[in-house]
Protein backbone atom coordinates (compact mmCIF):
# COMPACT_ATOMS: atom_id res chain seq x y z
CA UNK A 1 0.00 0.00 0.00
CA UNK A 2 1.33 3.79 -0.96
CA UNK A 3 2.42 5.57 1.58
CA UNK A 4 0.74 9.34 1.86
CA UNK A 5 2.96 12.65 0.82
CA UNK A 6 4.08 13.46 4.69
CA UNK A 7 3.63 17.58 3.92
CA UNK A 8 -0.05 16.30 2.90
CA UNK A 9 -0.71 14.38 5.75
CA UNK A 10 0.96 17.52 7.83
CA UNK A 11 -0.90 19.60 5.57
CA UNK A 12 1.93 22.00 4.65
CA UNK A 13 3.66 23.13 1.79
CA UNK A 14 6.89 21.93 0.60
CA UNK A 15 8.31 25.17 1.47
CA UNK A 16 7.27 25.07 5.08
CA UNK A 17 9.85 26.31 7.82
CA UNK A 18 10.81 23.96 10.38
CA UNK A 19 8.85 26.27 12.67
CA UNK A 20 5.68 25.93 10.60
CA UNK A 21 5.95 21.65 10.04
CA UNK A 22 6.36 21.70 14.32
CA UNK A 23 3.00 23.90 15.00
CA UNK A 24 1.06 21.85 12.27
CA UNK A 25 2.28 18.80 14.07
CA UNK A 26 1.44 19.70 17.12
CA UNK A 27 -1.98 20.79 16.12
CA UNK A 28 -2.42 17.42 14.33
CA UNK A 29 -1.06 15.08 16.54
CA UNK A 30 -3.48 16.34 19.68
CA UNK A 31 -6.35 16.14 17.15
CA UNK A 32 -6.09 12.54 16.20
CA UNK A 33 -4.51 11.60 19.82
CA UNK A 34 -6.52 8.29 20.37
CA UNK A 35 -7.40 9.19 23.92
CA UNK A 36 -9.18 12.09 22.30
CA UNK A 37 -11.36 10.15 19.58
CA UNK A 38 -12.77 7.77 21.87
CA UNK A 39 -15.43 6.92 18.77
CA UNK A 40 -13.26 5.23 16.94
CA UNK A 41 -9.41 4.65 18.72
CA UNK A 42 -8.08 2.42 15.96
CA UNK A 43 -8.33 5.20 13.03
CA UNK A 44 -7.07 7.40 15.05
CA UNK A 45 -4.03 5.87 16.58
CA UNK A 46 -3.23 4.81 12.40
CA UNK A 47 -3.10 8.11 11.98
CA UNK A 48 -1.52 9.50 14.53
CA UNK A 49 1.61 7.07 13.67
CA UNK A 50 1.70 8.45 10.40
CA UNK A 51 2.00 12.03 11.42
CA UNK A 52 4.50 10.67 13.73
CA UNK A 53 6.38 9.01 11.06
CA UNK A 54 5.90 12.48 8.86
CA UNK A 55 7.36 14.57 11.33
CA UNK A 56 10.04 12.58 12.23
CA UNK A 57 11.00 13.21 8.61
CA UNK A 58 10.57 16.58 7.49
CA UNK A 59 11.87 17.76 11.03
CA UNK A 60 15.48 16.60 10.08
CA UNK A 61 17.22 18.79 7.48
CA UNK A 62 19.36 15.21 5.99
CA UNK A 63 15.94 13.07 5.90
CA UNK A 64 14.02 15.93 4.88
CA UNK A 65 16.31 16.62 1.65
CA UNK A 66 16.63 13.05 0.76
CA UNK A 67 12.42 12.68 1.20
CA UNK A 68 12.65 15.97 -1.17
CA UNK A 69 14.81 14.31 -3.86
CA UNK A 70 13.72 10.49 -3.87
CA UNK A 71 10.34 10.66 -1.98
CA UNK A 72 9.90 7.73 0.31
CA UNK A 73 12.52 5.22 -0.78
CA UNK A 74 15.05 7.78 0.06
CA UNK A 75 14.64 7.65 3.61
CA UNK A 76 12.83 3.99 4.28
CA UNK A 77 16.48 3.28 5.51
CA UNK A 78 16.80 5.82 7.89
CA UNK A 79 13.72 4.80 9.22
CA UNK A 80 15.53 2.02 11.37
CA UNK A 81 17.43 1.87 14.68
CA UNK A 82 17.32 0.57 17.70
CA UNK A 83 14.47 2.53 19.15
CA UNK A 84 12.12 1.66 16.12
CA UNK A 85 11.19 3.28 13.62
CA UNK A 86 8.95 6.69 13.42
CA UNK A 87 5.92 4.86 13.46
CA UNK A 88 6.78 3.19 16.49
CA UNK A 89 6.90 5.89 18.50
CA UNK A 90 4.70 6.09 21.75
CA UNK A 91 1.74 8.86 22.24
CA UNK A 92 3.65 10.75 25.12
CA UNK A 93 6.31 11.58 22.79
CA UNK A 94 3.83 14.51 21.70
CA UNK A 95 3.51 15.99 24.74
CA UNK A 96 7.38 15.13 25.74
CA UNK A 97 8.11 17.34 22.64
CA UNK A 98 5.89 20.32 23.73
CA UNK A 99 6.92 20.03 27.73
CA UNK A 100 10.90 19.44 26.15
CA UNK A 101 10.55 22.96 23.99
CA UNK A 102 9.04 25.04 27.41
CA UNK A 103 11.98 23.81 29.81
CA UNK A 104 14.72 23.48 27.46
CA UNK A 105 14.94 19.42 27.09
CA UNK A 106 15.69 17.13 24.13
CA UNK A 107 12.62 16.60 21.61
CA UNK A 108 11.57 13.41 22.75
CA UNK A 109 14.47 12.56 24.73
CA UNK A 110 16.09 11.38 21.22
CA UNK A 111 18.98 13.63 21.64
CA UNK A 112 21.49 11.69 23.70
CA UNK A 113 23.14 13.67 26.99
CA UNK A 114 26.40 15.29 26.91
CA UNK A 115 28.41 13.60 29.55
CA UNK A 116 31.23 15.72 29.52
CA UNK A 117 31.04 18.39 32.29
CA UNK A 118 33.66 20.76 33.53
CA UNK A 119 34.84 20.65 37.10
CA UNK A 120 33.40 22.35 39.84
CA UNK A 121 35.17 25.76 41.43
CA UNK A 122 36.50 25.64 44.66
CA UNK A 123 37.17 28.64 47.54
CA UNK A 124 40.41 28.80 49.71
CA UNK A 125 40.70 31.39 53.11
CA UNK A 126 44.02 32.67 53.13
CA UNK A 127 45.09 34.80 56.02
CA UNK A 128 46.80 37.96 55.47
CA UNK A 129 48.53 40.13 58.17
CA UNK A 130 48.22 43.72 57.50
CA UNK A 131 51.46 44.84 55.83
CA UNK A 132 50.74 41.53 53.71
CA UNK A 133 47.86 42.78 51.93
CA UNK A 134 48.89 46.24 52.32
CA UNK A 135 52.59 45.83 50.29
CA UNK A 136 51.18 41.90 48.37
CA UNK A 137 52.98 39.13 48.52
CA UNK A 138 53.58 35.65 47.17
CA UNK A 139 51.73 33.07 49.14
CA UNK A 140 52.09 29.25 49.11
CA UNK A 141 49.12 27.67 49.95
CA UNK A 142 47.64 23.55 49.99
CA UNK A 143 44.28 23.16 48.22
CA UNK A 144 42.85 19.59 48.53
CA UNK A 145 41.27 18.87 45.08
CA UNK A 146 39.64 15.92 42.64
CA UNK A 147 42.68 15.57 39.60
CA UNK A 148 42.41 13.72 36.62
CA UNK A 149 43.65 10.29 37.11
CA UNK A 150 46.96 9.48 35.88
CA UNK A 151 46.47 5.56 35.53
CA UNK A 152 43.14 6.03 33.43
CA UNK A 153 43.12 9.21 31.90
CA UNK A 154 40.41 10.24 33.37
CA UNK A 155 38.07 7.74 31.28
CA UNK A 156 37.80 5.65 34.24
CA UNK A 157 38.21 1.95 32.95
CA UNK A 158 41.27 -0.01 33.66
CA UNK A 159 44.72 0.80 31.44
CA UNK A 160 44.06 -1.11 27.85
CA UNK A 161 39.99 -0.62 28.12
CA UNK A 162 37.73 1.62 27.43
CA UNK A 163 33.84 2.15 28.66
CA UNK A 164 30.74 0.58 26.44
CA UNK A 165 27.91 2.55 25.28
CA UNK A 166 25.11 1.85 28.48
CA UNK A 167 22.95 -1.25 28.03
CA UNK A 168 19.97 0.44 29.48
CA UNK A 169 19.81 3.94 27.61
CA UNK A 170 21.97 2.79 24.68
CA UNK A 171 24.10 6.16 25.50
CA UNK A 172 21.29 8.24 25.60
CA UNK A 173 22.01 8.46 29.83
CA UNK A 174 18.13 8.70 30.05
CA UNK A 175 15.37 6.66 30.03
CA UNK A 176 11.65 7.36 29.79
CA UNK A 177 9.17 5.90 32.09
CA UNK A 178 5.06 5.35 30.18
CA UNK A 179 2.75 6.99 32.57
CA UNK A 180 -1.12 7.22 30.72
CA UNK A 181 -0.63 9.76 27.97
CA UNK A 182 2.34 11.13 29.40
CA UNK A 183 6.14 10.25 29.15
CA UNK A 184 8.02 10.84 31.92
CA UNK A 185 11.99 11.16 31.41
CA UNK A 186 14.88 10.54 33.93
CA UNK A 187 18.65 9.99 34.55
CA UNK A 188 19.16 6.57 33.59
CA UNK A 189 20.14 4.83 37.03
CA UNK A 190 22.95 2.62 35.39
CA UNK A 191 25.17 5.29 34.11
CA UNK A 192 23.91 7.99 36.05
CA UNK A 193 23.62 10.07 33.12
CA UNK A 194 26.98 9.16 30.82
CA UNK A 195 25.68 7.16 28.98
CA UNK A 196 28.48 4.61 29.58
CA UNK A 197 29.22 1.67 31.50
CA UNK A 198 32.53 0.86 33.09
CA UNK A 199 32.82 -2.92 33.33
CA UNK A 200 36.37 -3.15 34.11
CA UNK A 201 37.24 0.11 36.52
CA UNK A 202 40.69 1.32 37.08
CA UNK A 203 41.64 0.40 40.53
CA UNK A 204 43.15 3.60 41.36
CA UNK A 205 40.21 5.84 41.09
CA UNK A 206 37.63 2.81 41.23
CA UNK A 207 35.78 4.05 38.29
CA UNK A 208 35.24 7.73 38.57
CA UNK A 209 38.13 9.04 36.59
CA UNK A 210 39.39 11.20 39.36
CA UNK A 211 41.34 11.24 42.43
CA UNK A 212 41.52 13.32 45.37
CA UNK A 213 44.77 14.21 45.71
CA UNK A 214 46.74 17.99 47.91
CA UNK A 215 48.04 20.90 45.46
CA UNK A 216 50.41 23.00 46.05
CA UNK A 217 50.33 26.28 44.37
CA UNK A 218 51.91 29.41 44.45
CA UNK A 219 49.47 32.92 45.18
CA UNK A 220 50.59 36.44 43.76
CA UNK A 221 48.93 38.81 46.26
CA UNK A 222 48.70 42.32 44.63
CA UNK A 223 49.36 45.14 46.78
CA UNK A 224 46.75 46.51 48.61
CA UNK A 225 44.11 43.83 48.82
CA UNK A 226 41.10 43.45 51.45
CA UNK A 227 39.03 40.88 53.47
CA UNK A 228 36.63 40.12 50.73
CA UNK A 229 38.92 40.49 47.26
CA UNK A 230 38.66 37.37 45.59
CA UNK A 231 41.66 36.12 43.39
CA UNK A 232 41.12 33.69 40.55
CA UNK A 233 43.11 31.34 39.37
CA UNK A 234 41.72 29.57 36.20
CA UNK A 235 41.97 25.87 35.63
CA UNK A 236 42.85 24.77 39.50
CA UNK A 237 39.70 23.77 40.85
CA UNK A 238 38.15 20.29 40.16
CA UNK A 239 39.48 17.97 37.45
CA UNK A 240 36.32 18.27 34.59
CA UNK A 241 34.23 14.73 34.02
CA UNK A 242 34.59 12.91 30.77
CA UNK A 243 37.42 15.16 29.16
CA UNK A 244 35.73 17.95 30.82
CA UNK A 245 37.76 21.96 31.62
CA UNK A 246 38.84 21.83 34.97
CA UNK A 247 37.38 24.21 37.44
CA UNK A 248 38.76 27.38 38.84
CA UNK A 249 40.17 28.45 41.85
CA UNK A 250 38.95 31.51 43.91
CA UNK A 251 41.39 32.62 46.95
CA UNK A 252 39.41 34.88 49.07
CA UNK A 253 41.25 37.52 51.37
CA UNK A 254 40.78 37.50 55.02
CA UNK A 255 43.51 40.33 56.46
CA UNK A 256 44.05 39.43 60.37
CA UNK A 257 43.54 42.45 63.12
CA UNK A 258 45.98 44.14 63.25
CA UNK A 259 47.45 45.49 67.15
CA UNK A 260 48.47 49.53 66.14
CA UNK A 261 46.30 49.79 63.01
CA UNK A 262 42.58 49.56 62.10
CA UNK A 263 41.86 49.80 58.26
CA UNK A 264 38.95 51.78 56.25
CA UNK A 265 39.38 51.51 52.74
CA UNK A 266 42.76 53.42 51.84
CA UNK A 267 43.02 55.09 55.11
CA UNK A 268 44.31 53.87 58.39
CA UNK A 269 43.69 54.74 61.43
CA UNK A 270 45.59 54.46 65.16
CA UNK A 271 45.56 55.72 68.65
CA UNK A 272 48.65 57.99 70.07
CA UNK A 273 48.33 58.42 74.24
CA UNK A 274 50.35 61.44 75.10
CA UNK A 275 51.41 63.15 78.56
CA UNK A 276 49.55 65.43 80.36
CA UNK A 277 52.77 67.94 79.94
CA UNK A 278 52.83 67.60 76.19
CA UNK A 279 48.89 68.39 75.67
CA UNK A 280 49.35 71.27 77.71
CA UNK A 281 52.91 72.58 76.23
CA UNK A 282 52.77 70.92 72.83
CA UNK A 283 55.53 68.93 71.92
CA UNK A 284 56.78 66.23 69.23
CA UNK A 285 55.89 62.45 69.30
CA UNK A 286 57.27 59.64 67.35
CA UNK A 287 54.28 57.77 65.53
CA UNK A 288 54.31 54.29 63.73
CA UNK A 289 53.22 54.10 59.77
CA UNK A 290 53.98 50.77 57.60
CA UNK A 291 57.00 52.64 56.15
CA UNK A 292 58.33 53.21 59.49
CA UNK A 293 58.25 56.15 61.78
CA UNK A 294 57.71 59.50 61.66
CA UNK A 295 57.65 62.75 63.63
CA UNK A 296 53.96 63.76 65.15
CA UNK A 297 53.79 67.80 65.79
CA UNK A 298 51.36 68.37 68.65
CA UNK A 299 50.29 72.02 69.34
CA UNK A 300 50.13 73.19 72.67
CA UNK A 301 46.26 72.89 74.28
CA UNK A 302 45.90 70.05 72.18
CA UNK A 303 42.74 68.12 73.53
CA UNK A 304 41.79 64.57 74.05
CA UNK A 305 40.25 62.72 70.82
CA UNK A 306 42.13 65.39 68.35
CA UNK A 307 42.83 64.01 64.73
CA UNK A 308 46.07 64.19 63.11
CA UNK A 309 46.59 63.47 59.32
CA UNK A 310 49.37 61.66 58.19
CA UNK A 311 48.56 62.23 54.16
CA UNK A 312 49.48 59.37 52.06
CA UNK A 313 50.49 57.34 54.73
CA UNK A 314 47.38 54.90 53.92
CA UNK A 315 46.81 52.38 51.58
CA UNK A 316 47.42 52.17 47.92
CA UNK A 317 44.10 50.41 47.01
CA UNK A 318 44.16 47.54 44.42
CA UNK A 319 42.54 48.82 41.86
CA UNK A 320 44.28 52.18 41.48
CA UNK A 321 43.54 55.31 42.69
CA UNK A 322 45.11 58.11 45.36
CA UNK A 323 47.05 56.28 48.36
CA UNK A 324 45.05 56.72 51.46
CA UNK A 325 46.06 58.85 55.24
CA UNK A 326 47.03 57.76 58.08
CA UNK A 327 44.76 59.21 60.93
CA UNK A 328 46.13 59.36 64.65
CA UNK A 329 43.85 59.93 67.10
CA UNK A 330 45.64 61.45 70.51
CA UNK A 331 44.84 60.42 73.89
CA UNK A 332 45.48 61.88 76.84
CA UNK A 333 46.95 59.62 79.23
CA UNK A 334 46.38 60.22 82.73
CA UNK A 335 49.31 59.97 85.45
CA UNK A 336 49.27 57.04 88.02
CA UNK A 337 51.27 55.54 90.82
CA UNK A 338 51.70 59.19 92.05
CA UNK A 339 53.90 60.28 94.91
CA UNK A 340 52.77 62.20 97.67
CA UNK A 341 54.92 64.98 96.12
CA UNK A 342 53.39 64.56 92.57
CA UNK A 343 50.26 64.72 94.47
CA UNK A 344 51.33 68.01 95.96
CA UNK A 345 52.11 69.62 92.65
CA UNK A 346 49.41 68.66 90.65
CA UNK A 347 47.09 69.93 93.75
CA UNK A 348 49.00 73.33 93.76
CA UNK A 349 48.53 73.04 89.99
CA UNK A 350 44.67 72.48 90.37
CA UNK A 351 44.21 75.35 92.41
CA UNK A 352 46.13 77.27 90.29
CA UNK A 353 44.13 76.70 87.64
CA UNK A 354 40.35 76.89 89.20
CA UNK A 355 41.25 80.41 89.77
CA UNK A 356 41.18 81.27 85.91
CA UNK A 357 37.59 79.73 85.73
CA UNK A 358 36.50 79.27 82.07
CA UNK A 359 39.58 80.72 80.48
CA UNK A 360 41.43 77.24 81.19
CA UNK A 361 38.45 75.10 81.06
CA UNK A 362 36.63 76.94 78.52
CA UNK A 363 34.77 73.31 77.75
CA UNK A 364 34.26 72.09 81.63
CA UNK A 365 32.30 75.15 82.14
CA UNK A 366 30.40 74.89 78.73
CA UNK A 367 29.18 72.11 80.09
CA UNK A 368 28.01 72.99 83.23
CA UNK A 369 26.18 75.80 82.22
CA UNK A 370 24.43 73.49 80.20
CA UNK A 371 23.81 70.90 82.87
CA UNK A 372 22.13 74.00 84.80
CA UNK A 373 20.20 75.10 82.15
CA UNK A 374 19.05 72.21 81.71
CA UNK A 375 17.86 71.43 85.10
CA UNK A 376 16.26 75.12 85.71
CA UNK A 377 14.00 74.09 82.38
CA UNK A 378 12.68 70.88 84.62
CA UNK A 379 12.04 72.78 87.87
CA UNK A 380 10.35 76.30 86.00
Amino acid sequence: MAKEDFYKLLEVDKTASDAEIKKSYRRMAMKFHPDRNNDNPDEAEKKFKQIKEAYEILSDPKKRAAYDQFGHAGVDQSMGGGRGGPGDAGFGDIFSEMFGDFFGGAAGGRQQRSSVQRGADLRYNLELTLEEAVGGTEATVKVPVLTTCGECSGSGAKKGSSPIICTTCHGHGQVRMQQGIFSVQQTCPTCRGNGKQIKDPCPKCYGQGRIQETKTLSVKVPAGVDTGDRIRLGGEGEAGVNGGPSGDLYVQVQVKDHSIFTRDGANLFCEVPISFPTACLGGELEVPTLDGKVKLKIPPETQTGKLFRLRGKGVKPVRGGITGDLLCRVQLETPVHLTKEQKALIEKLGESLSGGGKHHSPQEHSFMDGVKNFFDKLTG
